[in-house]
């Protein structure tokens, strides 16, 4: 890894979509809660439910045996009903990438950082708070990332530009 990619944005795995995180990949990450990114990774941006399919992943993520918390920058009011709808904890507000939320988070959950990882489509929010506090990250592709705020979209090319230099370096998680 070139030293212009520090570590602190290499996610331990990249996937698609949430719902491809599976049993072997979360026994294999060694954790045993999962805290969730909500826009444009459960849903769109600002979207007010969450589709049907991620719906069912959390459900089957849960009957695994695994704990789920939503952890979003977002507006508590919407998140407490996402959050309801699936059944889960949540902390809006989080500031991402500060590790503020996901403390709360883990706290609500009562399990260290060791024992979860955060799951998101940001690398300088989900992955660099989950770094900062040492849980594993992983990273999903964004829904509709075209739907996202201008401070949001301004990172994207950055982004592509390090997942571009850890594929070549095969760091590809």
């Amino acid at each position: 890894m070139g030293w212009w990619i520090p570590r602190l944005v290499v996610p331990d795995l990249r996937i698609e979509r949430i719902e491809e995180l599976t049993a072997p990949h979360l026994a294999a990450l060694e954790v045993q809660a999962l805290l969730v990114d909500v826009d444009c990774t459960l849903c769109r941006y600002q979207q007010e439910d969450i589709p049907a399919e991620k719906v069912q992943w959390i459900q089957r993520t849960l009957q695994g045996g695994w704990q789920v918390c939503l952890v979003s920058n977002g507006r508590a009011g919407r998140i407490a009903r996402l959050a309801q709808q699936l059944h889960v904890p949540f902390v809006a507000g989080a500031l991402k990438p500060f590790s503020f939320g996901c403390r709360r988070a883990l706290r609500k959950l009562g399990l260290p950082a060791s024992k979860a990882a955060m799951v998101g489509d940001q690398l300088f929010a989900d992955v660099l708070a989950a770094r900062w506090l040492g849980m594993k990250s992983v990273l999903v592709r964004p829904i509709h990332p075209e739907d996202e705020p201008w401070f949001t979209r301004m990172k994207r090319p950055l982004e592509g530009w390090v997942l571009k230099q850890l594929e070549k370096d095969n760091l590809r998680g």
